[in-house]
C-alpha cells in the first residue's frame, strides 16, 4: 500500500512539473486574437480614412465652386501708380505687343488697352 501511495504521490509531482513546462494554448490563442483585432482596427481607420476622401471629392464634383471673376470691375480695381503708366506707355510706343507689355508690366491687356486709350485721348487714368 506503501509503494501504491508513493508512486501516486511522485506521478502526481512529476505530472505538476510537466504542467510548467507545456506552452499555455489559451496565452498564445488570446495573444493571436489581440494581434488580430488591432489588425482589423488598423484596417477599419485606413477604409474610414479613404470614405472620407472620397466623400469630399464627390461633394466638390457635386457642388462646383462658382467660377471668379476673370478681372475686377473698375471700382474695385487698385489706382495705378503713375509709373507704372508710364512704363505702359513707353513700351507701347517702342512698338511691343499688348502681350508682352502685359508680361511685363504684370497687367491684364484690358487695362494695358485702357491706359493707352486714355493716354491717347488726353485724359489721365483713374
Amino acid at each position: 500500500m506503501n509503494t501504491l501511495l508513493l508512486s501516486l504521490l511522485s506521478l502526481a509531482i512529476i505530472l505538476f512539473i510537466a504542467a510548467f513546462f507545456k506552452k499555455d494554448r489559451v496565452a498564445k490563442l488570446e495573444e493571436d486574437l489581440e494581434q488580430l483585432t488591432l489588425t482589423h482596427m488598423q484596417d477599419i481607420y485606413l477604409l474610414k480614412k479613404k470614405i472620407k476622401i472620397l466623400e469630399e471629392e464627390f461633394l466638390v464634383e457635386d457642388f462646383p465652386m462658382s467660377p471668379l471673376p476673370a478681372q475686377k470691375t473698375k471700382k474695385q480695381q487698385a489706382p495705378i501708380n503713375e509709373i507704372l503708366k508710364n512704363q505702359v506707355l513707353s513700351l507701347y510706343q517702342q512698338g511691343l505687343s499688348l502681350k508682352q507689355i502685359s508680361a511685363q508690366s504684370t497687367l491684364s491687356t484690358e487695362i494695358i488697352t485702357e491706359i493707352i486709350e486714355k493716354s491717347l485721348r488726353g485724359s489721365t487714368y483713374e
